[in-house]
């Protein structure tokens, strides 16, 4: 297939930008089907402020170990139908597999 640039529009800030062949040739052995939707400058400020944000904080969750009894957090939502561990219990058990 032969490729010629494009000249496109960025979605952000309505800048045209030039897609060229060699992008294209990039994106048809990556198999992306979407030509890019933003300009360099607008990506690279996507990129930087996705970098830059703060890293979401995990939700833990209270439960109460299922072996020793003591009350620990845990990174996810508990279900009833199998036991939660604290941290040391969850080694012992670890191991023992």
């Amino acid at each position: 297939m032969a490729f010629q640039d494009k000249e496109l529009v960025c979605k952000d800030c309505g800048a045209t930008f030039i897609f060229t062949v060699g992008e294209q040739e990039f994106y048809e052995e990556k198999g992306f089907e979407n030509e890019p939707q933003r300009c360099r400058e607008c990506r690279n400020a996507r990129k930087a402020a996705r970098n830059n944000s703060e890293p979401r904080q995990r939700e833990m969750y209270t439960v109460v170990c299922a072996e020793c009894g003591v009350e620990t957090q845990v990174p996810f939502q508990p279900t009833s139908d199998r036991p939660v561990y604290c941290r040391e219990c969850y080694q012992t058990h670890r191991v023992a597999r």
